[in-house]
C-alpha cells in the first residue's frame, strides 16, 4: 500500500512539473510574441512598482529626476517618499475628488489596464464617420440597465468633457430662440455653484441665470425656464424633482451621484435630459468623461452641435478609456464596485453622524432608510457630502468655525446659502476621511470639555 501511495505521489508531482513547464512555455510563447508593446508594458509595470511608502503614487508622466520617476505624495505626506506625516497639516474636505474608489482599480490593474498604440484613433472620426464610438454607447445603456438606476431603451445618448460640458451643451440647446426675452436658468436652493458659474460665462442674448426657482413659481408660464434638478444633490444628498411645471418650463436632470455607492435607487431615471459623468461612478474624474440621455431628437441634435462646435467631438483616448473601465467594472455586472462603493460610503456616513450626534453645537442633513431598485430592500444613507450647520447663535461663520479646528470644508455661500452651512466631502482616500473624523472629534471634545467645566 506504501509502494502504491508513493507511485502515485511521484506520478502526480511529474504530471504537476509538465503542466508548470507547458505554461512557462506558452507564457514565453506570448511574450515573444509581443512587438512594440514591450517596452511601454515595462514602463509601466515599473512606475507602478514604486510604493511611495503607501502614502503617495509614481506615475508615467509624472516628473523624473536623475532619470526616475518621483514620488507624488497624498495630502498630509512628503518627503521622497512620502513616508513623512505633517503633523499640523488640515483635515481637507472641499474638494470632491472621489479617491476612495482607489483601491478598488489597484485590485483590479490588471482588467483595467490600457496599452495604446501611437497610431490609435488619429483621424477625426470613427470609420462611420461620426465622433461616438458605438461599442461604448453599448457599453453605457448595459451599465445603466446592470445599475438599474436609467431607462435608456429608444434615447439618444450624447458624450462630452465630463457633466460640465454636457450641462452647458444642454442649456444652449433648450434656450428659445425665438422668445423676446432670454430664457431663465434656474435650480432649487441648496445648488451645484457651477450652474450659476457657468450660465453666467457664458450668458447669450438666448439665456441668463434667474436664480433660485422660487424667484419664478408665480409666473413659470410666461417664460421659457431652464430648470437644473441634481438628484441626489449636490451639497445635501436628496432626491429631487423639478420644482417648477409648464409649457415653457424644460428639465435638466443632473445624476452625477444617481449611482448605488452613493443613494438608494427608488426607480430608474426617465428623465427629457438625463446627464451622468464617469467621475463619481468609477471615481476617474480626470479623464473628464460624461454623457446625456436625451428623449427628444432635436434636442439631441443640438447638445451634438454644441460639442462639435466646441472640440470637434470628444477625445477618442478619452472614450477608448472609458470603456476599458466599464468592461472591468460590468465584468460582474458592476455588483463589486457597487456594493465596495457603497458599504465605504455608508460605514463613512455612520461613523461620522455618531461624532457630531454628540454635539449641540453642530448638526448635519437628515437622509432617510429608502427602499432602493438595484439592492431590492430598504437600504441605509450613505451620502457623497456630509451637509454641517453650526446650530450656536453666535457661530455665524461655520466656514471660520472649522477653520480653528484645522478643517478646511466648502462655504455655504457657494450653494446660495448663509454662512452657517459647509460642505464637507466623504470621497478622498481612506486617510482623509480618518484625519476629518479625528478633527471633528476633537472639536466636539472640546465642547463637552467646555461644558462640564461650567
Amino acid at each position: 500500500m506504501a509502494k502504491m501511495h508513493s507511485s502515485c505521489y511521484a506520478v502526480c508531482l511529474l504530471a504537476s512539473m509538465i503542466v508548470n513547464v507547458l505554461l512557462m512555455t506558452q507564457q514565453n510563447k506570448v511574450r515573444n510574441q509581443l512587438t512594440w508593446s514591450q517596452n511601454a508594458a515595462a514602463e509601466a509595470e515599473s512606475v507602478a512598482s514604486i510604493s511611495c511608502s503607501g502614502n503617495g503614487r509614481a506615475y508615467v508622466d509624472g516628473l523624473v529626476v536623475d532619470g526616475k520617476p518621483v514620488c507624488e505624495c497624498n495630502s498630509c505626506f512628503q518627503g521622497p517618499d512620502c513616508s513623512q506625516f505633517i503633523t499640523d497639516c488640515p483635515a481637507d474636505a472641499d474638494s470632491g475628488d472621489p479617491l476612495f474608489l482607489e483601491p478598488y482599480w489597484m485590485r483590479h490593474a490588471a482588467s483595467s489596464a490600457l496599452l495604446v498604440a501611437g497610431w490609435h484613433r488619429m483621424s477625426y472620426t470613427f470609420s462611420d464617420h461620426t465622433s461616438i464610438s458605438q461599442v461604448l454607447d453599448q457599453h453605457i445603456r448595459t451599465l445603466h440597465a446592470a445599475a438599474k438606476n436609467a431607462i435608456t431603451d429608444g434615447k439618444y445618448i450624447v458624450f462630452g468633457a465630463g457633466s460640465t460640458q454636457l450641462l452647458n451643451a444642454a442649456v444652449f440647446a433648450l434656450s428659445s430662440r425665438n422668445s423676446s426675452s432670454r430664457t431663465r436658468v434656474v435650480a432649487s436652493t441648496p445648488y451645484y455653484p457651477l450652474y450659476q458659474k457657468q450660465t453666467d460665462y457664458f450668458e447669450t442674448l438666448h439665456f441668463e441665470f434667474g436664480g433660485d426657482v422660487s424667484s419664478l413659481k408665480n409666473n413659470s408660464d410666461a417664460l421659457d425656464i431652464i430648470e437644473f434638478v441634481t438628484s441626489p444633490n449636490n451639497p445635501d444628498g436628496q432626491l429631487k424633482k423639478a420644482v417648477l411645471q409648464g409649457p415653457t418650463v424644460k428639465a435638466v436632470y443632473d445624476h452625477a451621484y444617481y449611482w448605488p455607492p452613493f443613494t438608494a435607487i427608488p426607480s430608474p431615471a426617465d428623465e427629457d435630459v438625463m446627464i451622468f459623468t464617469i467621475s463619481k461612478l468609477t471615481g476617474h474624474a480626470g479623464s473628464r468623461f460624461g454623457w446625456a440621455v436625451i428623449k427628444d431628437k432635436d434636442v439631441y441634435e443640438g447638445m451634438s452641435a454644441y460639442i462639435s462646435l466646441a472640440e470637434m467631438g470628444l477625445s477618442r483616448d478619452t472614450q477608448l478609456r472609458a470603456l476599458k473601465l466599464l468592461k472591468a467594472l460590468l465584468e460582474d455586472d458592476g455588483k463589486e464596485i457597487f456594493y465596495f462603493g457603497y458599504r465605504r460610503m455608508m460605514d463613512r456616513w455612520k461613523r461620522l453622524n455618531q461624532v457630531i450626534s454628540l454635539s449641540k453645537h453642530f448638526s448635519l442633513q437628515e437622509i432617510s432608510p429608502q427602499y432602493c431598485n438595484y439592492l431590492d430592500r430598504v437600504r441605509e444613507p450613505s451620502p457623497a457630502y456630509a451637509w454641517l450647520k453650526c446650530e450656536r447663535e453666535e457661530d455665524t461663520n461655520c466656514t471660520k468655525v472649522l477653520n480653528a479646528a484645522n478643517i478646511i470644508g466648502r462655504k455655504g455661500r457657494v450653494f446660495n446659502v448663509g454662512t452657517r452651512h459647509v460642505r464637507l466631502s466623504l470621497l478622498k482616500r481612506q486617510g482623509d476621511f480618518e484625519l476629518l473624523l479625528y478633527r471633528l472629534n476633537e472639536l466636539v471634545k472640546k465642547e463637552y470639555d467646555a461644558h462640564q467645566a461650567m
